[in-house]
């Protein structure tokens, strides 16, 4: 089986990398970089899946994108590595955080992001979008009250989903030192040693 992360600069597939590098599943990577004008992917991804996005990876050819399905992709080739704790509450809380990452969160700091571009005009969606960002980085921050994780007391790939939209709050989501249990996460996320062999292995040599 051969595992071929196709991997756009600045984009979600970080997250893939840095799960292969925590399952320690063998992979190749091929870089593609952003337009300089317009910031899209370039035309080259379409010919690994219609849709021309990133995250997508091929396994012996064949195309899976998105990455919640990436990532259940890779936990079952990994023996459930990483997957959900054993207890109900802490699968519960797994699943949840999975598609949350994507569903609700990022959506939402998708939204803010694209007001940013509107200019003035939009400022008073932008105060109404950001209280209810604050909303969702309140109720994270109390989620990691009790527990280092996502889903329980052990890092799993329910951690990894959760980790690019903080980054991207920390941005212009106003995510900051006011929730330290959310800024502490990130901050062990980011000293994990699979994290920082994924950033090192997804940097464009020729940048």
């Amino acid at each position: 089986m051969t595992i071929v992360v196709h991997h756009l600069e600045r984009s979600r597939s970080l997250r893939v990398l840095w799960l292969l590098h925590e399952l320690g599943l063998p992979h190749e990577i091929r870089r593609y970089r952003r337009d300089n004008s317009t910031y899209l992917a370039p035309p080259g991804l379409k010919q690994v899946h219609p849709l021309g996005k990133a995250p997508v990876i091929t396994v012996d050819g064949q195309p899976i994108a998105e990455t919640g399905a990436i990532v259940e992709y890779l936990i079952e080739q990994a023996g459930g590595r990483l997957g959900p704790p054993a207890d109900d509450a802490g699968r519960m809380r797994y699943r949840h955080f999975l598609h949350y990452a994507e569903g609700s969160l990022m959506s939402a700091l998708i939204v803010i992001f694209a007001l940013h571009q509107v200019g003035p005009e939009a400022m008073t969606v932008m105060d109404r979008r950001q209280r209810m960002l604050a909303e969702h980085l309140d109720w994270l921050e109390s989620e990691l009250q009790t527990r280092d994780w996502f889903a329980g007391d052990s890092f799993t790939a329910a951690d990894v989903m959760m980790s690019f939209p903080l980054e991207v709050a920390t941005v212009r989501g106003g995510l900051d030192a006011s929730r330290p249990r959310l800024m502490a996460f990130l901050e062990r996320v980011h000293s994990r040693p699979a994290y920082i062999a994924a950033v090192a292995e997804a940097a464009d040599p020729q940048r």
